[in-house]
């Protein structure tokens, strides 16, 4: 049985502790355990029961009626509020089916947000701010490896498939190569980075997982980019600040890069290098450089 903090919870499940203490008190579904030294924990089933009440407030269901109903009755009611749910919610259940390794609730999930709101904003809106939980959940341990490649393979799936769909962009189109440095092997944010720039019309050269720096070096003499892309994944700041200074100054490109902000341990004044936040951020960059070529 796998333990939650209750900061653990609230970044979760987005219910935040000063409501959890009073749901605590007012409602009986939900008694967390407590340690030795007297401090709240709460178990896998709880923070499954706690995702499934954050997805049905958010459709509007009263928890007064919530706590009067059996766990098959909001398991029925999740079904049918996740035909209508909106993006947050879809992100919990995310989390959810991939708890449950449910594969056909995590499909249904997906393919019901692109028809609602499109591959790009699926991308960016549901799948990103998932992979971010699922991010706290390997920090702390509490998924399986089994789990974070059952789903980083289904989502890996459907941006391939998303990006086979798009037109080769022309060569005379802004270009970006994008690449993982050596030793970095996760590659789903550098996959929907390759969607978003493809769908924006530039030509990206994808060089794919653990490249050497030399290769950077090398294809960036012969297809000079507008810029080079790459993720952090490591939590070791000297090591990420190192690899950065070095692409920049040896490749002579400007380096668009991403990954945890604790990669960073000062603010970086290299008008070469960019951190991205998130997928708006590589958007606004992107747009930028296509609107300056058409002025």
């Amino acid at each position: 049985m796998s333990r939650y903090s209750m900061a653990q919870v609230v970044s979760l499940t987005g219910i935040n502790s000063h409501t959890l203490r009073k749901w605590e008190s007012r409602y009986d579904f939900l008694v967390p355990e407590r340690t030795d030294t007297n401090i709240r924990f709460y178990t896998d089933a709880q923070l499954k029961k706690l995702l499934n009440i954050s997805i049905l407030r958010s459709q509007g269901v009263r928890l007064s009626t919530i706590g009067k109903m059996t766990d098959e009755e909001i398991n029925k009611m999740i079904e049918d509020a996740l035909i209508e749910s909106n993006q947050d919610a879809d992100v919990k259940a995310l989390v959810l089916s991939m708890i449950n390794l449910d594969e056909q609730e995590f499909d249904n999930i997906i393919k019901s947000q692109v028809l609602k709101n499109g591959i790009l904003t699926t991308f960016t809106e549901v799948i990103y701010p998932f992979l971010h939980k699922v991010g706290v959940l390997w920090g702390i341990n509490k998924i399986m490896p089994a789990q974070e490649h059952f789903v980083s393979n289904l989502i890996r799936q459907k941006i391939c498939s998303a990006i086979d769909l798009l037109p080769i962009a022309p060569k005379n189109a802004p270009k970006i190569i994008m690449f993982l440095a050596e030793g970095e092997n996760h590659e789903i944010g550098l996959l929907l980075a390759h969607f978003i720039a493809k769908q924006l019309g530039w030509r990206v050269f994808y060089l794919g997982q653990n490249v050497p720096y030399d290769n950077v070096k090398t294809m960036a003499e012969l297809v000079n980019p507008n810029y080079l892309l790459t993720f952090f994944v490591t939590t070791t700041p000297s090591v990420v600040e190192d690899k950065v200074l070095r692409l920049s100054s040896e490749t002579k490109t400007p380096l668009l890069f991403s990954g945890s902000p604790i990669n960073l341990e000062t603010e970086n004044n290299d008008n070469m290098v960019t951190y991205l936040k998130s997928p708006k951020d590589l958007i606004t960059v992107l747009e930028e450089v296509i609107s300056s070529a058409q002025d």
